[in-house]
């Protein structure tokens, strides 16, 4: 489960009950975490750890690609979670780039962007996804 406004200090209980019910708490690294903060962070954690690539709003920003590489190469050292990377991933080229150092890519905004330029056809949404799906699949096993 996704926890984003949940500090882990404050997650015993939803923690516990996560657990007894095989759900694991997925947290979020900011670019501005501390280390000292990725460690607590990590230590509560289970599943993945998901690290937001960008400072500010999502879809809003471009993706520096060797940023994230830094991150995440600071994170492995306090964690051997998986690390998914969401925000800044708005086509293949980002997706593979982001693919190439994290074990996972959070696709997002450009999705529903793109539901709500269709909303008055929504009969074309499934395959305007689907292909901006494969397209990025594409992209990450190339």
């Amino acid at each position: 489960m996704l926890t984003v406004d949940l500090p882990p200090e404050e997650s015993e209980c939803l923690v516990a009950s996560l657990k007894a019910h095989q759900l694991d708490p997925i947290f979020l690294l900011a670019p501005t975490t501390t280390d000292d903060r990725i460690a607590s962070i990590t230590a509560a954690a289970s599943g993945y750890v998901y690290y937001v690539s960008l400072k500010g709003v999502t879809g809003s920003n471009a993706l520096d690609i060797d940023s994230v590489k830094e991150r995440i190469a600071t994170i492995r050292q306090f964690s051997q979670l998986p690390i998914g990377v969401g925000f800044g991933i708005k086509d293949a080229q980002s997706a593979a780039a982001v693919a190439r150092c994290a074990n996972g890519v959070v696709v997002g905004s450009v999705l529903v962007n793109r539901i709500a330029e269709l909303q008055q056809t929504p009969e074309l949404i499934p395959a305007q996804l689907q292909a901006i799906m494969s397209e990025m699949r594409q992209a990450m096993d190339a």
